[in-house]
C-alpha cells in the first residue's frame, strides 16, 4: 500500500514567473510526485508525494538541481524567515543605490548631449565604460547567474531577458568606443539595471506587506507559561510546553497553549478567534484556547494541545497553505509565462532582421531589439493572481474566515444558492423546553422525568434540553437500558422495565402507532416553530405503545442570522434552509429570519442529495452547517462552508470555515470573494494589455530602452501594489 504526503518547501532566487513553471515542471516530472505547485508571490512549492518512491531530500534536490536555494518550510523559523527578507531587501536597496551612484553621470550626459548640444568630460567614451562596467558585471551579477540556471534548465526567464538586453547594449558601445564610432548606449544598460533593482526592492518590501495578516497571527501567540512542575511554579517558554502540563493563568495574560480548566473562574476574551469582543466565562471542565486573553480571574488548566497541534497554529497552517495554493485563473497566466521568454526574443530577433536588413538600419535594429527584450517580463503575469490571493486569504483570516485555497476563494464568487442548515447555523442548537404536555394518566413531571430519562444517552440539542430541564427541576433519572439512536426519527431505550420512544412523526409511524388524535395539538406547536417531540411508551408489558404524552422544544435565532440572511439576499443571493424538522416548524423559524424556501423534513444521510438536486438546476452552491451530518452536504456542494463553533469533522469537509457562529461571516466570505476576484482580473488585465501595447512600441522604434526598463521594473510593482488594496476590505458591519 503506497503511502502519500504533503511536502512546503520555502524556494529563494525565483526572480519571474518562469522560473516558478520551470521548477513546478521539474518536480511534476518525478516518478513518485502526484502534484507539485510553485507559487512565485509566496515563493513556496507544494507538493504532494509517495514517500515509497521519492524521499524529502529528493525533492528538494530537484529545486537546488533547476539552480534555486530550496529549505523545508517547517524548519524554517518565524525570525528566519524575517531575517532573509530584511537581508533581501537590504542586498537589493544597496544594489540600487551603487547603481544609481554610478548610473548619474552616464544619465547627466545623456541630457546635456541630447537636449542642449553640450559635450563634457562626460562623453569620453573610456570614462562611460569605467562608470557602467562594475553595474554590467558585478551589481548585475544576480542576472547573469540567474539566467545561466535557466538556460541550463533548458526554460529561459526575466533574467535572460535583462541579460541579452543590457548585454547588447554594453558590446555594441564597447565595439563604438574601440573602433571611434559614433553612438554609445552605456546609459540605456545601466539604467535598464538601476531601474529594474529599483522595482525588485520595491516589489521585495511590497511583497513583504502581503503576508502581514500571518504575521499578525503568529504575534498573538503567548511567548511563555507558568507551569507546576515538582510542585512549584515555574515559567518556561511556551515552546517548551508539554501535553499534562497543569498551566496557571493569571488576569490580563494570555492562554499560552489549548487545554481544559480544571480550576477557578474566569472570563476569557476569545475575539481573536470568534470576533466576538464579549468575554465568555469559564468553569473547570471548559475549554480554552491558546492565544486567547483571560480578563478576571486566576485560573489553573491542563494542556491538551501544544506547538502545532493548537488551534492558533492550525489557523496559521490553514492561511499559509491557502497563500501558497493556485486559483484556477492563473492557469492562463502560467501557460503564457512559460512560453513567453522563447516568443520574446524570437520578437526580438525579427525586430532587428527587419530594422536591420529591411531599412538598413543597424544601430536601430540593436536598440529596438534591446528595448523589445527589456520591456517584455512575465513577472506582472505571475504576480497578478498570487498576490491577490495572499492578501485575500490573509484579509479573510484577520476577520474570521478562514479559506483552504485560492480555488475556494475563486469559486465564491460565483455563488448564487446559498443553503443554510437550521440547528447550530441559523439558530443557536441550544433549545430549551417550552412546553410538557400529558396525554395519559400520567402528570407532566412523569412525562419529563421519561423523557428526560431516555435522552440521558442521547448527545442530540433536543435531547441535551430535555435532560436539563428535568435537572433543573431537580429530578432524579435512572440511567436508560437498551438505548438506540434514531438518526432524523428519535431515540429508544428501556426505563424502568418500561419501553419508550421519543420521536416525531416518523417514528411513530414507523412503529404504527396512531397520532391522529394530538395532529391539532402537533400543529399548533409547530406553527409556533416549537419542535414537538412524542413520547410513546409500553406501559402493561404488552406488544402495543400508546402516546402518553408530548414534549416541545423551542431552539432561538442567533442575534444576527435575520441581518445576515437579509444581506445574502440584497447581494442577489437565493437563501434556502435545509432542517430534519417538519414542514410547520421549519416555516415559522423560516418566516422569522426571512427565508422563503425551504427543505423540511430531510434525514441527514438525505442532505448531500438534495444539495446535489439543486445543483442540477444549475445552481452554484453553497451549504453552511456546523454538524457531523452536515459534512456529506458540506463536501457536496460547490463551496462548503462550515461553523467554526461547530465540529471538527464540518470543519475538515469545508472549504470556507467562520472562526465564530456569527452567519455575517459568510457575507464577509462572498464579498472578499468577489472583490478578490476583481482585483486578480484588474491585475491580469493590466499585465497583459503592458506587454500587448509595450512589445509592438518598443518594436516599432518608438521606445527607448532605459524607459522600457524602467517600464518594466514597475509593472510588477503597479501589480502588487494594486492587490494590496485588498487590504482596505471591509468585513460585513457589526449591527
Amino acid at each position: 500500500m503506497s503511502n502519500t504526503a504533503k511536502l512546503n518547501i520555502k524556494i529563494k532566487g525565483m526572480s519571474c514567473a518562469a522560473c516558478a513553471a520551470r521548477i513546478e515542471k521539474a518536480l511534476n516530472s518525478i516518478e513518485g510526485v502526484t502534484k507539485a505547485v510553485v507559487n512565485f508571490a509566496a515563493e513556496t512549492a507544494t507538493i504532494e508525494y509517495n514517500t515509497d518512491k521519492i524521499t524529502v531530500n529528493d525533492l528538494i534536490n530537484v529545486v537546488k538541481k533547476s539552480g534555486y536555494d530550496a529549505v523545508v518550510k517547517e524548519k524554517v523559523t518565524k525570525d528566519m524567515e524575517k531575517e532573509e527578507r530584511e537581508n533581501e531587501i537590504r542586498s537589493l536597496k544597496n544594489s540600487f543605490i551603487a547603481s544609481a551612484i554610478l548610473s548619474i553621470p552616464l544619465v547627466l550626459n545623456m541630457v546635456l548631449e541630447a537636449f542642449l548640444g553640450v559635450e563634457t568630460i562626460l562623453s569620453d567614451g573610456y570614462l562611460q565604460l569605467a562608470l557602467e562596467t562594475p553595474i554590467q558585471f558585478i551589481i548585475g551579477y544576480r542576472f547573469y547567474k540567474n539566467s545561466y540556471h535557466a538556460l541550463k534548465g533548458g526554460n529561459p526567464n526575466m533574467d535572460v531577458l535583462i541579460s541579452m538586453g543590457t548585454l547588447a547594449a554594453y558590446f555594441f558601445s564597447l565595439y563604438n568606443v574601440v573602433n571611434n564610432i559614433q553612438g554609445l548606449y552605456f546609459e540605456s544598460a545601466a539604467v535598464i539595471i538601476t531601474l529594474i533593482l529599483l522595482g525588485k526592492y520595491l516589489e521585495a518590501v511590497a511583497k513583504g506587506k502581503t503576508s502581514e495578516a500571518i504575521k499578525k497571527l503568529m504575534g498573538l501567540a503567548a511567548k511563555t507559561a507558568r507551569v507546576i512542575r515538582n510542585g512549584t511554579e515555574t515559567d518556561i517558554p511556551v515552546e517548551e510546553v508539554e501535553i499534562g502540563d497543569i498551566v496557571i493563568v493569571r488576569p490580563g495574560e494570555k492562554i499560552p497553549v489549548d487545554g481544559i480548566m480544571t480550576e477557578g473562574y474566569s472570563a476569557v476574551d476569545e475575539s481573536m478567534l470568534t470576533g466576538e469582543s464579549i468575554p465568555v466565562e469559564k468553569k473547570a471542565g471548559d475549554e480554552v484556547i491558546g492565544a486567547t486573553i483571560n480578563k478576571t480571574g486566576t485560573f489553573k488548566f491542563e494542556a491538551k494541545k501544544v506547538g502545532k497541534d493548537t488551534a492558533l497554529a492550525q489557523i496559521i497552517k490553514m492561511v499559509e497553505d491557502a497563500q501558497a495554493s493556485k486559483a484556477p485563473i492563473q492557469k492562463l497566466a502560467d501557460k503564457i509565462a512559460g512560453i513567453f521568454v522563447p516568443i520574446v526574443i524570437l520578437i526580438a530577433i525579427l525586430t532587428f532582421g527587419v530594422w536591420h536588413f529591411y531599412f538598413g538600419n543597424f544601430t536601430a535594429g540593436i536598440i529596438n531589439a534591446i528595448s523589445v527584450l527589456v520591456i517584455a517580463c512575465p513577472c506582472a503575469l505571475g504576480l497578478a493572481t498570487p498576490t491577490s490571493v495572499m492578501v485575500g486569504t490573509g484579509k479573510g483570516a484577520e476577520n474570521g474566515v478562514l479559506i483552504k485555497g485560492g480555488e475556494h476563494l475563486e469559486r465564491a464568487h460565483k455563488i448564487n444558492t446559498v443553503i443554510l442548515d437550521k440547528t447550530g447555523t441559523i439558530t443557536k442548537g441550544e433549545p430549551e423546553v417550552t412546553d410538557v404536555i400529558s396525554l395519559s394518566s400520567l402528570g407532566e413531571d412523569e412525562i419529563l422525568r421519561l423523557a428526560a430519562s431516555v435522552e440521558k444517552g442521547s448527545e442530540h440539542p433536543l435531547g441535551e434540553a430535555v435532560v436539563k430541564h428535568a435537572k433543573e427541576k431537580g429530578m432524579n433519572l435512572p440511567d436508560p437500558k437498551d438505548f438506540k439512536a434514531l438518526p432524523g426519527h428519535g431515540v429508544y431505550a428501556v426505563v424502568e422495565d418500561k419501553d419508550i420512544l421519543l420521536g416525531n412523526r416518523r417514528l411513530m409511524k414507523i412503529k404504527n402507532i396512531k397520532t391522529e388524535s394530538i395532529e391539532e395539538t402537533l400543529s399548533k406547536l409547530e406553527t409556533e416553530g416549537k419542535t414537538a417531540m412524542i413520547l410513546a411508551a409500553n406501559m402493561n408489558d404488552g406488544k402495543n405503545y400508546e402516546v402518553v404524552g408530548i414534549v416541545a422544544v423551542a431552539d432561538t435565532i442567533k442575534e444576527h442570522s435575520k441581518h445576515a440572511i437579509k444581506a445574502l439576499q440584497d447581494m442577489g443571493l437565493e437563501v434556502w434552509m435545509i432542517t430534519g424538522d417538519n414542514k410547520r416548524t421549519a416555516e415559522a423559524i423560516a418566516r422569522q429570519v426571512g427565508i422563503k424556501n425551504v427543505l423540511a423534513e430531510v434525514l441527514p444521510e438525505h442532505k448531500a442529495e438534495e444539495v446535489e438536486k439543486l445543483k442540477k438546476q444549475g445552481r452554484i452552491t453553497a451549504m453552511v452547517g456546523d454538524g457531523i451530518n452536515d459534512a456529506p452536504a458540506l463536501a457536496a456542494s460547490d463551496v462548503g462552508i462550515a461553523i467554526g463553533t461547530g465540529t471538527d469533522v464540518a470543519m475538515e469537509a469545508a472549504d470556507i470555515t467562520l472562526m465564530s457562529g456569527d452567519l455575517r461571516g459568510i457575507v464577509t466570505a462572498i464579498k472578499l470573494s468577489r472583490a478578490t476576484m476583481q482585483n486578480i482580473k484588474q491585475n491580469l488585465f493590466w499585465a497583459f494589455i503592458y506587454n500587448v501595447i509595450g512589445i509592438p512600441i518598443a518594436s516599432l522604434g518608438f521606445l527607448n530602452p532605459a524607459i522600457a526598463g524602467g517600464a518594466m521594473a514597475f509593472s510588477s510593482v503597479s501589480v502588487v501594489t494594486n492587490a494590496l488594496r485588498l487590504r482596505n476590505f471591509k468585513p460585513e458591519k457589526q449591527s
